[in-house]
């Protein structure tokens, strides 16, 4: 019977063990950024037109925030 308490204890010793790993990993931060970056970077190799289109359209989108905010007439 002493066996079969130690067993289940050392079972969900290593359940907690295996949860608490996986929230820490959740919760790695540079990890994720560079598992983000690596998606972006493989993404980007495989079709990059629409990467290229959207850094246009932000590029074009800040250019015309700053010559609204330029050129308005909020005296």
């Amino acid at each position: 019977m002493s066996s079969s308490i130690e067993s289940r204890i050392a079972t969900s010793r290593a359940d907690l063990e295996n949860t608490l790993d996986a929230i820490e990993d959740k919760l790695n931060v540079p990890k994720r950024v560079s598992e983000l970056g690596r998606r972006v970077s493989s993404s980007y190799e495989a079709n990059p037109l629409p990467w290229i289109i959207g850094a246009t359209a932000a590029a074009i989108a800040v250019a015309g925030i700053i010559a609204w905010a330029i050129l308005s007439d909020d005296d």
